[in-house]
């Protein structure tokens, strides 16, 4: 065994007694300076035991470092894990508040967008909203506003586009109805519902009526819901017929759909989105009103169609029959039959021979009708001849135009018993106010004869003089 160096400074005898012990340091001290025998030469030599714990103790220490390695990697470990923790929620926190700095900044953007763009409105409704590109040339030519986006519609009719996507949104479930809805009598029996439009609808409708629907001229046989046309021209081309067939539609405003009034704007050069937007003003579903949990909701039950009562409904009808008025009026010119429309009421007359082709023209209207989208009311049907009392919306046509006699008959002795023992107990028509039903009736003759309606129009005055001062001083 190589005997160690001497060490030579303090420094080296410390490290030297690091790397084995003190005792077998100043063993091998003794042992180079002669005071104890080498090893070996003594039989059961001590300074063996102070090696073997010496060697011991350098085994020690060696798994103490060891272990305090271990311990190390354990600190450090967890403290690596413990930093990559925090890292982790940084990044967390970071990742978090960016997204919400995006979310934030994408509802801005988003409510930025919607105060000019809409894009939905509703599903089954909203597919076309994008395509926002009309027939500019088209427009022009039937001197239309020129409105090929939502917001450009909403500027024209002086209007947001938030309240724009209100009165348009179609929902099949909703807490707001844009309609008042009512029965009124028929004069025929039965009720018949008016939906009436809220004022901002109101106000809408009628400006597309204004700058849109006027604007276009409906087929010259309609002569329903237009200036300078009434039930009187539309019964003067039938008067002294030798046969008048009268039709009804049935279910007329009913049965013209959102998609078929989509498509008249369509037609007339608007753009898909455009479009869209004015067919769901125009309509409105059949609704339900529910009170659930003390709140009204209104169910949709029916596809949205014309409502009756919405100002814009009837032009509309009478633009979206422009091709039937055009086939029923060529058919019927091919039979020698002149045709009329007053709303849902079809009228055919003619003279002579072409009374032979009555049957061809029950067929060829019908065919024609349902072809349309239509339907008649096979009940209101009537083939009127010479031989009996023609009438044509409501007035007798037979030589001249007038009022049904029987009806004049007890009109007149209406208004004389009101004038000779006032309006307690009397009634005239379905209205809860006298006054008014007579008024009205008596309007309605003069229009039809002018000079019988003269007597009873000064006949209605004097009992207004005579009666309605006196029921407006009882009213409380």
């Amino acid at each position: 065994m190589t005997e160690p160096a001497q060490p030579r400074t303090r420094q080296e005898l410390w490290d030297r007694i690091r790397q084995t012990s003190r005792d077998e340091v100043i063993l091998e001290e003794m042992i180079r300076l002669g005071f104890w025998p080498a090893q070996g030469q003594i039989p059961q030599d001590p300074a063996d035991e102070i090696r073997r714990r010496g060697e011991i103790d350098r085994e020690l220490k060696e798994l103490r470092k060891e272990d305090r390695q271990l311990q190390d990697e354990k600190v450090l470990k967890k403290r690596l894990l413990e930093q990559r923790l925090a890292e982790s929620r940084r990044k967390q926190q970071e990742n978090k508040e960016r997204r919400e700095r995006e979310r934030q900044a994408k509802s801005e953007a988003w409510q930025a967008r919607k105060t000019q763009e809409i894009l939905f409105l509703g599903d089954g409704v909203s597919q076309g909203l994008h395509h926002q590109q009309g027939d500019e040339q088209r427009l022009r030519s039937l001197d239309l506003p020129i409105c090929h986006t939502p917001a450009e519609l909403a500027a024209a009719m002086e209007i947001s586009i938030g309240e724009l996507r209100f009165l348009a949104f179609d929902r099949h479930v909703s807490f707001v109805s844009h309609y008042v809805r009512f029965q009124i009598p028929k004069k025929t029996g039965g009720t018949r519902l008016i939906s009436a439009p809220m004022p901002r609808l109101k106000r809408s409708q009628y400006w597309i009526l204004k700058h849109i629907l006027t604007r276009i001229s409906p087929h010259d046989a309609a002569h329903g819901f237009r200036q300078e046309f009434s039930i009187v021209t539309n019964a003067q081309p039938h008067v002294g017929a030798d046969v008048i067939i009268n039709f009804d539609l049935q279910d007329f405003f009913p049965s013209i759909s959102y998609k078929r009034v989509k498509g008249l704007f369509r037609s007339l050069g608007y753009s898909e989105a455009v479009a869209t937007i004015l067919g769901l003003l125009c309509t409105e579903p059949e609704v339900e009103a529910i009170e659930m949990d003390g709140k009204t909701y209104y169910v949709a039950l029916t596809e949205r169609h014309l409502p009756q009562g919405a100002p814009t409904s009837p032009a509309i009808s009478n633009l979206l029959c422009r091709r039937l008025d055009r086939r029923l009026s060529e058919m019927a010119e091919n039979a020698g039959f002149i045709y009329t429309r007053y709303a849902d009421d079809l009228t055919f007359s003619s003279a002579g021979d072409a009374q032979r082709q009555i049957c061809n023209v029950l067929k060829r209207t019908e065919s024609i009708v349902t072809h349309e989208g239509f339907t008649i009311n096979p009940q209101k049907t009537r083939v009127l001849r010479s031989s009996q009392q023609q009438e044509v919306t409501g007035i007798v046509v037979n030589d001249k135009l007038n009022v049904d006699k029987a009806t004049l008959k007890r009109f007149r002795a209406t208004l004389y018993q009101i004038e000779k023992d006032g309006l307690e107990g009397k009634q005239w028509g379905n209205s809860q106010n006298l006054l008014s039903a007579i008024h009205g009736f008596a309007n309605f003759v003069a229009m039809v004869n002018p000079e019988r309606g003269k007597i009873f129009l000064e006949q209605v005055q004097r009992i207004k003089q005579k009666y309605g001062k006196k029921k407006r001083r009882d009213r409380p």
